[in-house]
């Protein structure tokens, strides 16, 4: 887990100056550089975490993106798609030299007094801690950052969640000070700008994204998640995203290259089917702003709106073999996913439906009221026409009264919500991937579905005395039960 830091710069697309950290795991010999800062100031650090919370984001949600069949690999038997254990040395790396990066944001803060660097600190830790604790469970953190310690010890999933639960709650106390002697530097802070107020309100919705992650356990309190989200977003303009590359939005990379034949980014037949009419009877007007339709030539019958199957590959209908668009996948041209789109870490959106999900045992109206909410809030996002998501929501399918809502129509609709979201992962094995039609991918290793990660490589080479014995991946993490 220890690493030197050497901070280097990049001139970022907005016309700040964004620095980015570079590190190897261990002790290594830096290489002469003229642009590095020995002593790195509190704005460069929060250029440095911000970004990094954001482009980990992607890397997270290109994790679990095929298992929870948003995504799905044109190429038949793929290890992502069929559970096959998958090497995630560079995604667990990417974690820790993020938090190694805003640890040293969090002790600058401490010297120089500033509780709203300290407070955006503890809550972009705790961000990367608790993706690290979703996908794999116990890992090391209370020795994670000891330079004399080679070897850090592994904290229980559970202590790493009481963990993060603690780092947010610190975030909270520093972010609502309102007397901070150095304030954030708007230019530098890539997700909120500098705007404290909106960092205290996200602060409060990874809060309550950490507390409906229990929702299966007995310790369970939907009150604590209400009252959490009583002091988060308030619309969709508090959403948390960071929309500063170094060329472009990193979705619509996959998506131009999928365009030049790399052929990534593929969507599942279960999402395309899930908006097109096929699973649920309707046609969902996020379809369109999420990926274009087919264009097969010579083939006026072909779907406009098909799927690739996880673990079987595109269809490879002759003559096409993929050379032309003959199924859909992420787009460029979507307000989600095009080159200047922001990378959502949470949204209101999504926060409406842990409203619903909180308040379904004990306040129906309101569940209900929450319900729809997001709905609409996340077809806002996606800049579908008003007409059209009104007639969406209008449907009886949808619209089925307070009465009627059950949680498979609160995750159905969050499910598109957090689209290429990590947290879309929790959901699946909270829901215990419930939703409906969601299979199993056509010839999974494993006989149900996937429930963790294996520890990397590169983690049980260096820490290998530490890591936690082989687990198989349908092992259920503690809140999972």
């Amino acid at each position: 887990m220890q690493k030197i830091y050497k901070y280097t710069f990049i001139l970022a697309t907005a016309a700040a100056l964004v620095f980015q950290s570079c590190g190897k795991e261990y002790f290594d010999e830096l290489s002469a550089n003229p642009n590095q800062v020995n002593v790195p100031t509190l704005p460069a650090l929060l250029a440095t975490a911000t970004s990094k919370a954001g482009l980990r984001t992607y890397d997270a949600g290109s994790v679990i993106n095929p298992y929870v069949q948003y995504t799905a690999n044109p190429t038949a038997g793929a290890a992502s798609d069929i559970y096959e254990t998958i090497d995630f040395t560079g995604t667990w790396d990417g974690m820790y030299f993020a938090m190694a990066d805003i640890n040293e944001m969090k002790k600058l803060a401490m010297a120089q007094g500033s509780s709203e660097y300290l407070g955006v600190a503890n809550l972009l830790i705790a961000y990367h801690l608790i993706i690290v604790n979703n996908f794999w469970g116990a890992a090391p953190f209370s020795e994670a950052f000891n330079p004399s310690n080679f070897t850090p010890k592994y904290d229980t999933d559970q202590e790493i969640y009481a963990t993060t639960v603690k780092l947010v709650d610190d975030a909270i106390t520093e972010l609502t000070k309102t007397t901070a002697t150095v304030k954030l530097a708007a230019g530098s802070d890539l997700i909120h700008q500098g705007d404290r107020a909106k960092w205290l309100k996200t602060a409060y919705a990874i809060k309550a994204r950490l507390l409906i992650k229990t929702s299966k356990t007995p310790t369970f309190n939907a009150a604590a998640v209400l009252t959490a989200l009583g002091n988060s977003y308030t619309s969709n303009a508090d959403d948390a995203g960071m929309a500063t590359f170094q060329t472009r939005n990193n979705w619509a990379t996959v998506s131009r290259n999928n365009a030049s034949l790399t052929l990534g980014g593929w969507l599942s037949e279960q999402f395309i089917d899930h908006l097109n009419g096929t699973t649920y009877g309707l046609f969902d007007p996020r379809l369109p702003k999420i990926t274009e339709a087919t264009t097969v030539p010579n083939n006026a019958t072909y779907p406009k709106w098909i799927g690739t199957v996880n673990g079987a590959g595109n269809r490879n209908n002759p003559p096409h073999n993929n050379t032309v668009k003959d199924e859909n996948y992420i787009s460029f041209l979507s307000p989600w996913t095009n080159d200047t789109a922001p990378i959502l870490l949470v949204t209101y959106a999504e926060l409406k439906f842990i409203e619903a999900e909180a308040a379904f045992a004990t306040d129906k109206p309101r569940a209900y009221a929450a319900y729809l909410a997001g709905i609409r809030a996340n077809m806002d996002k996606l800049q579908v026409a008003t007409a059209d998501r009104d007639a969406y929501v209008a449907d009886p399918r949808v619209s089925v009264g307070a009465t009627n809502l059950t949680l498979a129509l609160i995750f159905k609709e969050k499910y598109v919500a957090t689209y290429l979201n990590p947290e879309a992962w929790n959901d699946a094995r909270r829901h215990n991937y419930g939703y409906k039609d969601f299979g199993m991918p056509l010839n999974a290793v494993l006989p149900t579905f996937i429930r963790r990660l294996d520890y990397p490589i590169g983690e049980r080479s260096k820490n290998g005395t530490q890591v936690p014995a082989a687990t198989v991946r349908t092992t259920r993490l503690w809140w999972d039960l």
